[in-house]
């Protein structure tokens, strides 16, 4: 059975998609560059900055790390609130709390956008521990879930405790590189079809009451 339960933030518990490529578009006009049509700009929501300046946006290192410079200029003050709980998401966390699962925002978002966006969308009462990236440029998914399974005392022992909640493969692979499972959910969608099942997740769900029930009875 499944007691620790992690989740990951854009796509999973908030739909950000906006404030995201609002924030994405305004760096490459920014930078005089060729802004990618609007099914691209999707994928920028989930992955490290840098990934999809390269990946999705054809930069090279030292051009994304302008973007990235020139994203944040924008989303760490106005593009962080063009955001919103994913409807039935907060419930869920108190619910699951009250049956006294342990649960951690595990997020490629920078530490403290994270806190204050659990804040302001009534997660962090729900949340045991907030751990979000030291680097939302670069850093990777399994790191910051391996500072989640150390903060509290995961080993390989009981790692079969622990699940991550994810909607994009990022959040599957990184899970699995540290070892646990992880559940795909589909109700924002962003991730491509078959992504999530193709990256390995244990379960792909469609809404928020499907998460719940899988949660409950594994």
């Amino acid at each position: 059975m499944y007691h620790f339960i992690l989740f990951d933030l854009d796509g999973t518990l908030t739909d950000s998609k906006e404030g995201i490529v609002k924030s994405a578009v305004y760096a490459f006009e920014k930078l005089h560059w060729p802004v990618p049509d609007a099914e691209t700009m999707t994928k920028f929501v989930g992955p490290p900055l840098r990934y999809s300046f390269t990946t999705y946006g054809g930069m090279d290192d030292e051009m994304a790390e302008r973007a990235v410079e020139a994203f944040r200029e924008r989303y760490h003050v106005k593009g962080m609130y063009e955001n919103a709980a994913v409807p039935g998401c907060p419930e869920l966390l108190r619910r699951l709390k009250e049956k006294g699962y342990v649960m951690a925002l595990a997020s490629s978002k920078l530490q403290m956008l994270c806190d204050q966006i659990v804040e302001r969308y009534g997660y962090a009462p729900s949340l045991d521990l907030v751990a979000g990236s030291n680097d939302d440029a670069n850093e990777t998914k399994a790191s910051v879930i391996q500072r989640v399974l150390d903060h509290f005392g995961i080993t390989e022992e009981n790692k079969s405790s622990v699940l991550m909640v994810g909607d994009r493969r990022f959040d599957v692979e990184g899970a699995l590189d540290r070892g646990i499972d992880c559940v795909g959910v589909e109700y924002c969608g962003y991730a491509d079809p078959g992504e999530l099942e193709a990256a390995g997740a244990v379960a792909v769900v469609k809404t928020v009451e499907e998460l719940e029930q899988f949660i409950l009875t594994h």
